[in-house]
C-alpha cells in the first residue's frame, strides 16, 4: 500500500477505532453528547456560527488536511473558512466544496514551487535580471480545481488574507475572484512579483496575519477553531536564498500569531517536528499528524463548542 493510500485509509479508521473503544457511559458524557446531537441537529441560525481558520505553513500547512477529514468525517459544523497563504489554497478548495477525501488525493500531488516555476534555471535568471517570476501558475492550479469562480459562488462563506507591499496594510478578500485573491495569499515577496490588485501590490499574507482568525469573524463566525501549523526551528536548515526568506516570512508571521492564538475559540496544532516547509515527499506524513492530533483534540473541540452554544440548547426557561 502506498504511503498515500495509508494516510488516507488513517483518517477514515482513526473515528471507527474511537467507536470501538469502550464507550464512555458516565453522566457527563451522556449529557455531553445529547448536547452534540442536539447542537449538531439545529441548522445554521439557530446555533453559533462556526469558523475555521487556516494558518500559513508552506508545505507544513498539509496538514490542515488531515484535520478538515477529522472534522468532516465527525461531522463537526463548518459555516465558514479562512486562510492564509497555503491555508488559504486549502481552504479556497474546501470552501469550493472539495470533501475531504478528495483533498487528500489533492494534496499529495502538491509541489513546493505550486505558486510559479522557481528552479535552478528561473532562479539564475531572476538573480541575472533583477525582474521578479510570475505566481500564474498558482492561479491557475486553484482554477483547475474549483473553476474560475467569484467569492459568493463558493459552497461555504471563504476569505484570505494579502498585503499590501507599500503600505504593509492587511488585505482581506471577501468579493471577486477567488483564484486571483489566493494567488495574493501565496504570493511570496522578493521572489514573486506582487500581484496588482485595484491599485494594490499584494503579497503573501502570513506577513501579517498567519493564523487568520479575524478573516474568519468578519464572515460572521461566532466561534472559531484554529488548525496551526507552526514550525519547529530546531530542525529548520534553510538549503538556498528561496527556503531562507520563506522562514523569515515565517518566523516573522509566528511571532505575530500570539495574538491570533488568544482570539481563537479552539486551537488544533500538528506536531510537524522536522518537517520542512519545502518537504513535498512528506506530505502524507504531514496529512497524518493532522489526523491523529485532531482526533484526539476531537472531543474537547465538541465540548467548547458545545459550551459556547448553551443559550441555544437550553430553554430559557429551564435555564438558573
Amino acid at each position: 500500500m502506498s504511503l498515500r493510500a495509508a494516510g488516507a485509509l488513517l483518517a477514515l479508521l482513526l473515528p471507527v477505532a474511537s467507536a470501538w473503544a469502550e464507550p464512555d457511559l458516565s453522566s457527563d458524557a451522556l449529557l455531553r453528547d445529547h448536547f452534540w446531537r442536539e447542537l449538531t441537529a439545529l441548522p445554521p441560525g439557530k446555533r453559533p456560527t462556526v469558523g475555521l481558520a487556516l494558518s500559513a505553513g508552506s508545505l507544513r500547512a498539509t496538514a490542515h488536511i488531515g484535520v478538515i477529514s477529522v472534522l468532516e468525517n465527525a461531522g463537526f459544523p463548518i459555516d465558514v473558512v479562512s486562510g492564509t497563504s497555503m491555508g488559504a489554497v486549502l481552504g479556497a478548495l474546501y470552501a469550493g466544496g472539495i470533501p475531504a477525501g478528495k483533498l487528500w488525493t489533492i494534496g499529495a500531488t502538491i509541489k513546493w514551487n505550486l505558486a510559479g516555476n522557481v528552479n535552478a534555471f528561473s532562479l539564475f535568471t531572476l538573480f541575472l535580471s533583477d525582474k521578479l517570476l510570475s505566481s500564474k501558475k498558482g492561479e491557475s492550479f486553484i482554477q483547475r480545481h474549483i473553476g474560475d469562480k467569484q467569492f459568493d459562488e463558493l459552497q461555504k462563506p471563504f476569505a484570505c488574507v494579502a498585503m499590501d507591499l507599500y503600505s504593509g496594510e492587511e488585505i482581506i478578500f471577501r468579493e471577486g475572484n477567488v483564484a486571483l485573491a489566493v494567488r495574493a495569499s501565496m504570493n511570496v515577496p522578493g521572489f514573486f512579483e506582487p500581484v496588482e490588485y485595484r491599485h494594490r501590490y499584494l503579497v503573501d499574507g502570513g506577513v501579517v496575519d498567519y493564523i487568520p482568525v479575524d478573516a474568519a469573524r468578519l464572515l460572521g463566525a461566532d466561534w472559531t477553531l484554529a488548525s496551526v501549523t507552526e514550525s519547529d526551528y530546531i530542525y529548520s536548515k534553510p538549503k538556498n536564498v528561496f527556503e531562507s526568506l520563506n522562514q523569515v516570512i515565517d518566523i516573522r508571521g509566528s511571532l505575530l500569531s500570539h495574538a491570533e492564538r488568544e482570539k481563537a475559540d479552539f486551537l488544533i496544532e500538528p506536531p510537524l517536528g522536522d518537517i520542512g516547509m519545502f518537504d513535498a515527499h512528506r506530505i502524507p506524513e504531514a496529512m497524518e499528524k493532522g489526523v491523529i492530533v485532531a482526533n484526539k483534540k476531537l472531543r474537547a473541540a465538541e465540548e467548547s463548542l458545545i459550551l459556547y452554544s448553551l443559550s441555544s440548547l437550553v430553554p430559557e426557561a429551564a435555564r438558573p
